[in-house]
């Protein structure tokens, strides 16, 4: 079992200790990478704030994981949810408070090296029902033969379509080239744990079962709260560990449990927390 890393005390070392895990993942040859932690606070959940606030958020913090790759920029293609986030992500947005939308500067404006894309395209019927009929475009039709390697960008807000189009990158474009994919706050954990009824959503169903396997955790940070709060972390190439988090100090953690094994969440919550 490799050493364990130390739980992070703040955002700083958490990115740090992203980039580094990812990296190490990488130069062991994994090629199907997740990196996840909560935005709003590291002792707190996904969800924990509103839509819009998270995902700028996120974007603010990919933004930095990103600067740890900046010398592979040039050949590096960061997807977007859909072509609007895109658009914020180059040129900022202005606040729009009855949208619940607040001001934001350009996180990958002119100054950045690296390649953008997007994973789905809005269309009228998407902004009505969350769905793009008739529509043929796919991830891949980005993708040019020197990209070396992708990120895909917190696909979360619609998983029917963000996650399916992240498959799809992944089988046309990333494993037949042997391209590494890494999935940044990509909230998998929604379709692990069954969140979504496969018999109504039968597309996310068959990821859970034939594309989740194939992702490797190269940073995680996944919290439990109630009467025996705790944290369940990992950082790459070190063990899973289960920390149990003080009721009084949030910020107090003390390790109760380790394996190189990934526990399910449910084992997590229902037996290592309760009998730590």
């Amino acid at each position: 079992m490799h050493q364990p890393n130390e739980f992070p005390s703040e955002y700083d070392t958490a990115i740090r200790q992203a980039q580094l895990a990812t990296k190490a993942a990488l130069a062991d040859g994994l090629k199907l990478l997740e990196v996840e932690f909560p935005v709003s606070g590291l002792a707190a959940s996904q969800g924990d704030g509103d839509g819009q606030t998270e995902m700028n958020e996120c974007m603010a913090y990919l933004r930095k994981f990103m600067n740890g790759f900046a010398d592979q920029a040039q050949a590096t293609r960061v997807f977007f949810p859909d072509n609007v986030e895109l658009a914020i992500a180059r040129s900022g947005q202005t606040s729009d408070p009855s949208a619940g939308r607040r001001a934001m500067d350009a996180t990958f404006g002119s100054d950045c090296d690296f390649r953008m894309g997007y994973l789905t395209k809005q269309s009228a019927a998407w902004a009505v029902l969350g769905m793009n009929f008739g529509n043929t475009f796919q991830p891949s039709d980005l993708v040019k033969p020197d990209d070396a390697m992708f990120v895909v960008a917190y696909p979360s807000f619609n998983p029917r379509e963000e996650l399916s189009a992240t498959r799809q990158l992944w089988d046309a474009a990333a494993a037949p080239a042997d391209r590494p994919l890494i999935i940044f706050n990509g909230e998998l954990d929604r379709l692990r744990g069954g969140y979504y009824p496969g018999l109504f959503f039968p597309e996310l169903a068959k990821l859970t079962a034939e594309f989740l396997p194939k992702v490797e955790a190269a940073y995680y940070i996944h919290n439990f709260k109630g009467t025996r709060p705790g944290v369940l972390f990992r950082a790459y190439p070190g063990p899973w560990q289960v920390l149990r988090r003080s009721p009084i100090d949030p910020d107090a953690t003390q390790c109760v449990w380790s394996s190189d094994t990934r526990p399910s969440l449910k084992e997590v919550s229902l037996e290592i927390l309760p009998n730590a």
